[in-house]
């Protein structure tokens, strides 16, 4: 009861400050994934913007929890707790927000505030207004939709990758306000190294220990059902390991990249030395270093198409995931690979990979798919998004 109680006195001087104290001057505030490590596109604005103007406005929302290993990563950031009093003062009157995920509702938006929302992926799957049923805990359908419209009318400018993304975000969000056709920031990096194989080594060295071999990527999407009860999720692993690596050669190795809310329920207890679960490691990194990405309906297949590398896909689940829980956007027959729906099927398609037999197959796939997912991407998107802040600083 007090809790509630000292949270709405909270929540009240906080639309108090926003609606009462002009906006700071040059104050950028970015975030994360809601207070995650400083990663995705508000990192790569960063990183261009910290060149053109002065450090000290630029300030990081971080979660308390997070803090320490924030502070041992970045350094060098302004980083202040997340829901702190200092945070309560910056988010009120910045100039900017940068961020690339939705902001609680009751947070009142200063009327001089410009929202920057850069969000973070190409849609496979549905989103916002255009999901049929909701299933994740604690919200229902009809408030769930209400609740994003309501954010997505507070953003000033909203960063699309393609053409495709711009026309679903125009009606899964209701848009109304001014999208920048400029492709994600995150995604300079990938198009500015594509070509580097010295980093790529250098890379495959500081993740993997070591330059030898192919690195086999598996990114599943995260799933709504992954929720056992508050608080607590499950992975499931869906292919046997000790198959899947028979099925490669022995210098190969598999990173598994997982939702970091299952990242601690993967075992991979006596394949250590040929397996490794990156959660944490910037996801661009794990790109350069793969020469296959293995995923099912996640949009890393839009950022990864950029490097013109093979892809597999695994959509063991995809009648009930297609049906119940998120439904898509386009023809899943249009994936740029072949698709396995079954684990027998999935083993002889890596072997079919790793004996080189379909390599110039999945080649043409993805430059087909890229042609049309990533024709915005030209590796200046950062310094586009820094330039308009920049010419809009008062």
């Amino acid at each position: 009861m007090i809790k509630k109680i000292i949270s709405k006195i909270y929540k009240i001087i906080f639309n108090f400050t926003a609606s009462v104290f002009p906006i700071q001057e040059n104050l950028v505030l970015f975030e994360t994934f809601n207070g995650k490590l400083p990663s995705d596109n508000p990192y790569a604005i960063y990183q261009e913007l910290v060149k053109h103007v002065d450090k000290n406005n630029l300030y990081w929302g971080i979660k308390k929890r997070e803090l320490d290993e924030a502070r041992r990563q970045y350094p060098e950031l302004n980083l202040i707790p997340r829901f702190s009093v200092k945070w309560l003062w910056m988010t009120t009157r910045a100039n900017f927000w940068v961020f690339n995920s939705r902001m609680p509702q009751w947070l009142k938006k200063n009327a001089g505030t410009i929202y920057i929302q850069t969000w973070h992926g190409t849609p496979l799957k549905k989103l916002g207004s255009d999901i049929q049923e909701v299933t994740m805990p604690g919200t229902n359908t009809e408030q769930y939709k209400n609740n994003f419209i309501f954010e997505a009318s507070r953003w000033n400018y909203l960063i699309a990758p393609n053409e495709y993304s711009e026309h679903i975000f125009k009606h899964a969000f209701q848009f109304q306000n001014d999208i920048l056709e400029t492709g994600y920031p995150r995604n300079d990096e990938l198009v500015n190294n594509r070509n580097k194989q010295s980093l790529q080594n250098e890379l495959k060295e500081k993740i993997i220990g070591k330059k030898e071999g192919r690195v086999i990527l598996y990114a599943p999407t995260w799933r709504d059902d992954y929720f056992i009860k508050k608080g607590s999720y499950k992975f499931y692993m869906p292919f046997d390991l000790k198959k899947l690596l028979n099925c490669l050669d022995q210098e190969d190795t598999l990173v598994i990249r997982p939702h970091y809310l299952v990242g601690d329920s993967i075992d991979t207890e006596g394949f250590e030395d040929r397996v490794k679960v990156c959660v944490h490691e910037n996801i661009n990194e794990l790109y350069l270093i793969s020469d296959l990405l293995i995923t099912d309906y996640s949009s890393v297949m839009f950022d990864f198409a950029i490097l013109r590398r093979p892809m597999l896909f695994y959509p063991y689940d995809i009648a009930h995931y297609k049906e119940k829980l998120r439904g898509f956007y386009f023809d899943y027959n249009k994936v740029p690979g072949p698709i396995a729906e079954d684990e027998e099927s999935f083993y002889n398609l890596l072997r079919q990979y790793s004996s080189k037999k379909i390599v110039s197959h999945l080649t043409e796939q993805v430059e087909n798919f890229a042609r049309v997912y990533t024709s915005w991407e030209r590796g200046e998107a950062s310094k586009q998004i820094a330039e308009l802040i920049e010419k809009k600083m008062h």
